[in-house]
C-alpha cells in the first residue's frame, strides 16, 4: 500500500548508502513500490561522485560504514554545502549516538530492523522539507536577478526605504532632490515587484539588505545640491 506520505514524490530521489547489499536491495525494493526514484551505493564516495538532479531528495545514511564513520560523513556533508535531509539507520544505535546524529542536523533515527511504514513517513517528511528548500533557493535566485537590474543609485536607496524614511529625508540623507528620490524609489518598487514596504522589506531580509542605520551623532551636513543624481 502507498504511503500518503511519498506518493507525490515520483520526481524526487532518495538516495541510500549502506556498504551491505542486502540492505540497499530492500531498501530499493521499498522505495520502488510506491514509485519513488531510489539511488544506492555502497560507499559515501560513490555517493559523492554521482551526478545529482535539482529536485527534492533526502539521504538514508548506514552509521557505520565499511571505510567511513557516518556520523563523520554526515559533518563532511554539512561543511561541504550540500544541504540534503539525513535519516540515519544502524543495527548498533544507541541513545548517545542517536543524540549526535540529531544534533548534527539528522532527520530522524531508524535501528534495524524498523517498519516499513515508519522509514516511507520519514522519507515523506524529509522530501518536503527538501523541497520547500529548493522553492526558497529558487525564490532568492529569481530576487537576487531582480535585484542586480538595479541601478547603483537604486541599490544606494534601498537601505533608507527598508528604513521607513520618507522621500524629503532619504533627499537630506543623499544629497538628492525629492523627486529624484521619488523616481528612485519607483524604480526600485518595480523591478523587485514589491507590493508595499512590507513586502519589499520581506524581500530584502531574503537578500540579506539591511535597512540604513542612523549615525548616533551626525556632524554638521555639507549643503545640498538638488540636481545632483
Amino acid at each position: 500500500m502507498k504511503s500518503s506520505s511519498t506518493s507525490d514524490w515520483r520526481d524526487a530521489v532518495v538516495y541510500v548508502v549502506d556498504d551491505e547489499a542486502p540492505v540497499r536491495r530492500a531498501l530499493a525494493t521499498l522505495m520502488r513500490s510506491v514509485d519513488m526514484r531510489v539511488e544506492t551505493f555502497s560507499s559515501a564516495e560513490e555517493f559523492l561522485q554521482f551526478a545529482r538532479p535539482a529536485v527534492p531528495s533526502c539521504l538514508i545514511l548506514d552509521v557505520r560504514l565499511r571505510n567511513k564513520n557516518g556520523l563523520a560523513f554526515q559533518q563532511e556533508i554539512v561543511q561541504s554545502g550540500l544541504r540534503i535531509p539525513v535519516l540515519f539507520m544502524t543495527g548498533h544505535g544507541d541513545i548517545e549516538m542517536s543524540v549526535k546524529a540529531m544534533k548534527a542536523g539528522a532527520m530522524d533515527f531508524f535501528a534495524k530492523p524498523f517498519r516499513d511504514q515508519d522509514m516511507l513517513d520519514a522519507i515523506g517528511h524529509a522530501l518536503a522539507r527538501d523541497a520547500a528548500r529548493l522553492a526558497s533557493e529558487h525564490m532568492v535566485a529569481g530576487l537576487r536577478a531582480s535585484y542586480e537590474t538595479l541601478s547603483p543609485r537604486e541599490k544606494e536607496v534601498v537601505p533608507f526605504i527598508l528604513a521607513g524614511l520618507l522621500n524629503k529625508q532619504i533627499a537630506s540623507e543623499m544629497n538628492l532632490s525629492e523627486i529624484t528620490v521619488k523616481v528612485h524609489r519607483g524604480q526600485v518598487m518595480r523591478k523587485l515587484n514589491a507590493r508595499s514596504l512590507p513586502d519589499l522589506v520581506r524581500k530584502a531580509e531574503a537578500l540579506g539588505i539591511k535597512p540604513h542605520e542612523p549615525r548616533d551623532s551626525p556632524g554638521p551636513r555639507a549643503g545640498t545640491d538638488g540636481a545632483r543624481q
